[in-house]
């Protein structure tokens, strides 16, 4: 880290949404343009307008947590979801079709998938208790789905990273996390940076793109103030960061040093995205749980101009079922 203050940019936020979300999270830029959000505790996915609020439409509610979503290559009817502590297809008939059905100690495990259309959980998956939910994930650029499990509790150690390779497998690729959040991957996907909310860390990992293999692992950066949380990079390989707790959005250095800070209007700023025409819009989801007397804009969804363009959300590759007309 530099020795001197990284310096505060000041940007003009505009709120893209009218009803505060409690757990808002995992903002998307679809490839169609529009921006999707999560609500993760009440299961809502949100249609987010960037231009107006009052046009931010609720598009689904589920009976589960909803961690994230993400899009899936050659398939504009579908997402794939992180859900309860599953993985499932959410179609456009609102179907949730699990490829990984949630486990024993899934946060909401009465739910009403039906078991004809799922797969037997990997052997892998299977925990115990603490109850456990999905909290973030997201696509490496070549299509596998990285999704982060934690305690409902935030049990230390209780929390994992898993994986979702393109023939269905799910493979546990870290334990002991308490939680996790991101991933972000570079622009390569021979990167990957994930944050340990709980810890205040984020730590930076070599992948193997042709097999997605975890290598060396390091240290990137440690957060004093609030909690590291959502990320993405931009088109110069930074890396942006939510800052929950701090009301503050960080963009950091390749080499780990902190480029700059952003105030958000906020007190819990969950998680960040890139959209507009040329993606140099910074969309931001914060949260309103847990504070006695939320703010004006807490809860909701942000948006400002940065000038800097991000990484698109990457695309999942998966199979999805045949849906009929």
């Amino acid at each position: 880290m530099t020795a001197t203050s990284p310096p505060i940019h000041h940007v003009q936020w505009r709120a893209c949404s009218v009803a505060p979300m409690e757990l808002g999270e995992g903002p998307r830029l679809l490839p169609d343009g529009r921006v999707v959000a999560v609500d993760i505790l009440r299961g809502q996915l949100w249609q987010v307008d960037l231009a107006s609020a009052e046009r931010t439409v609720l598009l689904r509610e589920l009976a589960v947590p909803l961690g994230a979503v993400a899009p899936i290559s050659g398939n504009d009817r579908a997402l794939l979801a992180a859900a309860a502590d599953g993985i499932a297809i959410l179609d456009d008939a609102d179907r949730l079709t699990w490829l990984c059905p949630p486990s024993d100690n899934s946060a909401d495990p009465g739910n009403s998938a039906d078991p004809n259309e799922t797969r037997e959980p990997n052997e892998a998956r299977e925990r115990k208790a603490p109850e456990v939910r999905m909290n973030d994930a997201v696509c490496d650029p070549s299509g596998r789905f990285w999704a982060g499990t934690m305690a409902v509790d935030a049990a230390p150690g209780a929390g994992c990273l898993h994986r979702l390779d393109e023939d269905g497998s799910l493979i546990t690729v870290l334990t002991g996390l308490t939680i996790p959040n991101g991933p972000a991957f570079n622009s390569d996907g021979r990167l990957m940076y994930l944050a340990d909310s709980a810890r205040g860390i984020i730590t930076r990992y070599t992948v193997d793109p042709d097999g997605g293999a975890l290598g060396r692992a390091e240290e990137f950066a440690t957060i004093a103030d609030g909690s590291p949380d959502g990320m993405i990079m931009d088109v110069e390989d930074h890396l942006w960061v939510a800052i929950w707790g701090a009301g503050q959005v960080h963009r950091y250095r390749p080499d780990g040093s902190l480029e700059r800070i952003l105030p958000v209007l906020a007190r819990q700023p969950t998680s960040v995205c890139f959209a507009g025409r040329d993606r140099t819009t910074l969309v931001v989801t914060t949260a309103s749980i847990g504070l006695e007397s939320p703010g004006n804009y807490d809860g909701l969804v942000l948006a400002a101009d940065v000038g800097i363009a991000g990484s698109a959300t990457p695309m999942a590759r998966v199979s999805v079922p045949a849906y009929p007309d």
